[in-house]
């Protein structure tokens, strides 16, 4: 299907509902613009699905200056280590009027009952459907939502300052380039420092 402007997550999610069967209670979305590392973050939100129910979705802790540029969770505590659950979302919030500082990432496990929440929001930010406001839906139905707190490391590709990063992160832990990847940022940060006088 073409369509004049890029879908939105909202509607790509939606997407979806076709290609589900009615034997198929929840499934995955994983953004290509966020790595996480270790990869077994799925493993662990199927995991907490299958015992808590509801939709699951992947949390990491950013500085609260930053969480003007996410989708931030509201949570309780849960007797479950390292599950919070979700008691709001606010999209972009101001650093002092965020909820909390642990924020969403590109992974999701989402239960069928979000296709029927998506139907009933109105476009939001740039006239797209907002996932955050369908999961928000959820939520104020009493529609079981936690979030899973990643322990592990979160590229952003999103923009260069998370993509150069994750480069250099991937290229280091090559069998291939490391070694000499490892060599060559010495050198680089050992003349960065004497150029600034660290």
């Amino acid at each position: 299907v073409e369509q004049e402007k890029p879908l939105g997550l909202g509607h790509a999610v939606g997407l979806a509902e076709s290609v589900l069967t009615d034997e198929e209670e929840f499934f995955g979305v994983m953004l290509p613009d966020d790595i996480v590392l270790p990869n077994n973050a799925m493993e662990q939100m199927v995991a907490v699905r299958n015992k808590l129910g509801g939709s699951v979705l992947l949390a990491v802790e950013v500085p609260r200056e930053q969480t003007f540029n996410y989708g931030v969770f509201d949570i309780e505590a849960t007797e479950e280590d390292g599950v919070k659950k979700v008691v709001g979302m606010v999209e972009k919030p101001d650093p002092a009027d965020a909820p909390s500082n642990l924020v969403a990432t590109g992974r999701y496990v989402l239960d069928k009952k979000i296709f029927d929440a998506l139907r009933r929001i109105t476009p939001g930010k740039g006239g797209e459907l907002q996932l955050t406001d369908a999961i928000e839906l959820l939520i104020q139905e009493g529609e079981p939502v936690h979030v899973v707190v990643h322990e592990g490391t979160r590229h952003d590709l999103g923009n260069p300052g998370g993509y150069i990063p994750a480069n250099v992160d991937f290229g280091l832990r090559s069998e291939v380039y490391g070694p000499a990847l490892y060599t060559q940022l010495k050198k680089i940060i050992a003349n960065y420092e004497a150029e600034k006088g660290l």
